[in-house]
């Protein structure tokens, strides 16, 4: 069944079903196509012209909706794929919907869901603290991807509370289907190993006035109870018509899954390299400025220093990785807009196995987005 199909029978159906109640079904999404221009793309150091999905934030569509219970109380869920527009195949391993499917209940006292969701340090990257939002491009968005493995959950039970300026978010997942190489898997919900393959979080976030603060932590397990542990801590200050951001990620990580991630060349036996404690420090910072009413200028800095990280030799090793990114958004309307990227990275030590040739690449990139 093809998404539009199923979209549109799922939204008939609830339709259907919530026309005598209080109730909201809202269709929404954003499709994004750029043309891209890598250098050093292969072993081989060749370049590459291609069509890509976005620059920031995958093309998506999704369904949302509420239903007032009375006394306060709503009922909850949404459902949204991520899409890639240049073929029009699914994004996420060929999930339906891999972006979020979820229900849940909400209150004055906060919201509760259950299903596959975003964690509450995705949502905070997202909405606050991250400059590019979430870059799309794999060559962007290394740093809070690998550092926050597990960026969504599946089979979780999350919570969000607005208490005046203080917000606070948690999450339990009981296992996720991460992709690693390890023996050990992430599949979760192991018969006898309570915890093994699961995932918490917890952050906590305050804004008062122009300035934006959060911290917190997120633990992913193996399903032989290796664990990869991040904490996190941001700020964000807005001005009228300028916003900076800093944030640092530090993640220690014996699950191998790090090493998985980021590899773009043959690494060694992530098996024999869990116990080793790989750890990474990852600031980040960034700013944008909304020169005009229709135009937006963001630049973004990432930075990781590794330690333990896995090599194409047989022992761990220290590395660095940088990137630095210039995003321009000019806003045709209040739906469409045109933007420009540029983009460069730089690997030396052991990470030189996270880019394919040479151990630096540019990015050139220009793209249309649409919302709905």
């Amino acid at each position: 069944m093809g998404i539009a199909a199923a979209v549109s029978g799922i939204a008939s159906a609830l339709a259907c079903q919530g026309a005598s109640a209080q109730s909201s079904v809202t269709l929404y999404g954003m499709t994004d196509l750029g043309i891209r221009y890598l250098t050093n793309a292969d072993a081989q150091n060749d370049n590459k012209l291609f069509m890509a999905n976005g620059a920031v934030i995958n093309s998506h569509v999704g369904l949302r909706g509420t239903e007032d219970l009375g006394g306060g109380l709503k009922a909850v869920f949404q459902l949204e794929s991520n899409v890639n527009p240049q073929d029009g195949t699914l994004s996420d391993s060929g999930r339906l919907f891999g972006s979020e499917a979820y229900v849940g209940l909400a209150s004055r006292y906060g919201t509760l869901t259950f299903g596959r969701q975003n964690t509450p340090l995705f949502d905070k990257l997202v909405s606050t603290y991250d400059p590019l939002t979430y870059a799309n491009y794999p060559e962007n968005s290394w740093l809070p991807f690998a550092l926050g493995a597990g960026l969504s959950a599946d089979n979780s039970i999350k919570y969000d509370g607005q208490f005046g300026g203080l917000e606070v978010g948690a999450i339990y997942s009981f296992g996720s289907n991460y992709e690693s190489n390890g023996a050990d898997g992430f599949s979760g919900e192991v018969p006898g190993h309570l915890g093994a393959g699961s995932m918490f979080g917890f952050i906590a976030s305050y804004v008062t006035g122009p300035v934006s603060v959060a911290a917190g932590v997120q633990q992913t397990s193996d399903n032989s109870n290796n664990k990869q542990t991040v904490y996190n801590a941001d700020i964000a200050y807005a001005f009228s018509k300028a916003k900076i951001y800093l944030g640092y990620l530090h993640s220690q990580d014996n699950t191998g899954l790090v090493d998985t991630l980021l590899a773009e060349q043959p690494i060694a036996d992530i098996g024999q390299l869990k116990k080793t404690d790989r750890i990474d420090d990852g600031p980040f910072a960034g700013a944008a400025w909304q020169v005009s009413g229709p135009l937006l200028l963001t630049c973004a800095f990432y930075y990781d220093h590794m330690r333990n990280a896995a090599t194409a030799d047989d022992a761990p090793g220290t590395g660095t990785r940088y990137t630095v990114v210039a995003l321009a958004e000019y806003s045709l309307s209040k739906r469409t807009e045109v933007y420009g990227t540029v983009d460069f990275n730089r690997v030396s030590g052991a990470a030189t196995v996270e880019l394919p040739g040479r151990s630096n690449q540019t990015g050139v990139a220009i793209g249309l987005r649409n919302f709905f």
